[in-house]
């Protein structure tokens, strides 16, 4: 197959593009160029370099260039409007064989204790201009691309991808410091928030899946693994590392009053409280998560020893999501809260 991977430079992209690449694709990279170190020229991969906020740049680099499967993982509020997606997709039109576009969690209506949530569930109205919204939009103009034209579409919807090369800074790899250091871990809400979990490697499997199973066409899938509560996630990768975690729980009156960078993993906030059921990706696409939880979060502190992130002097803070850590802060904070 011929695939397009818009983004491919990093965490996502970056697996996807591998996983592609394995299973014999001639993969093209379109993306601003800033990152593709390790990827142009690799294996054969072509890149293309344009900026997704600009349409007509993005045109010119594509040109007439058709391809069986275009996988849309960019970071998408972050790079580019609905209307630019609008007009990507329009020239797309008649020119692939499916565009399978990395969703999120975030882009369902928030509120809902009935779980799990299933596919069927009302998306997120709110302003495109924010993450969960942008996500949602798309969806909606891919469907009405899809009722007007026969587009053909899926959308995966991700919770929290996890795993080697990660770009969120303040989940694992903070984590993993803190249990190492023996720092105090600050959690929030009792550790009762429950989110949903899933392994980089289980989505870019999925990626590559629904762009080859005819009854996906026009349909979405949640692509998950466990659903954890923020204690049990803090407790699971103590026992990885090897150590006794120190768990602060943080009073509601002192985390109501946070402000700046959350002091702990931002999918412990009492908004992310959610659990993913994945029936119909199992049910339509055939797959089931080789990582459970555990397993994934094994395979990860591998590779952060592997990179040396064990010996990191410092935080690390992703350009694209703006996120980081602040152990003084946290330490600070932990001094008044008592342990329980």
């Amino acid at each position: 197959m011929k695939s397009l991977v818009l983004g491919g430079s990093a965490f996502i992209g970056r697996r996807l593009v591998e996983v592609l690449q394995a299973a014999g694709h001639t993969v093209t990279v379109l993306n601003r160029g800033s990152r593709n170190d390790g990827i142009d020229g690799a294996g054969g991969v072509e890149c293309l370099v344009a900026d997704r906020s600009d349409p007509a740049s993005v045109r010119d680099a594509l040109g007439s260039a058709e391809f069986d499967a275009v996988f849309d993982v960019s970071g998408q509020v972050q790079v580019s409007s609905v209307e630019a997606i609008g007009d990507l997709v329009g020239h797309l039109d008649g020119r692939c064989g499916v565009y399978v576009f990395v969703s999120s969690i975030a882009a369902y209506a928030l509120g809902s204790g009935a779980f799990p949530w299933t596919e069927d569930r009302p998306l997120s109205t709110s302003r495109p201009t924010g993450y969960g919204g942008h996500k949602a939009a798309v969806e909606r103009l891919l469907a009405e691309r899809h009722a007007a034209t026969g587009f053909p579409f899926v959308a995966l919807r991700p919770a929290a991808v996890y795993g080697p090369k990660d770009n969120i800074p303040d989940g694992e790899i903070a984590m993993f410091l803190r249990l190492l250091q023996g720092r105090p871990v600050l959690v929030p809400h009792e550790g009762l928030v429950t989110f949903s979990y899933g392994h980089v490697d289980d989505l870019a499997d999925a990626l590559l899946v629904a762009a080859t199973v005819p009854d996906a066409i026009g349909g979405s899938f949640n692509i998950t693994a466990d659903a954890v509560t923020a204690l049990h996630y803090v407790h699971t990768l103590a026992g990885i590392v090897g150590t006794e975690p120190d768990i602060r729980f943080l009073p509601e009156d002192v985390t109501a009053g946070l402000r700046g960078p959350l002091p702990f993993n931002h999918r412990f906030q009492k908004v992310m409280h959610s659990v993913l059921g994945n029936e119909r990706a199992r049910q339509v696409l055939g797959i089931t998560p080789r990582f459970d939880f555990a397993a994934g979060h094994r395979h990860t502190y591998e590779w952060f020893r592997a990179e040396g992130l064990d010996r990191l002097d410092g935080s690390l803070r992703d350009p694209v999501w703006g996120v980081s850590w602040d152990f003084a802060r946290e330490t600070e904070l932990a001094a008044t809260v008592a342990a329980p």
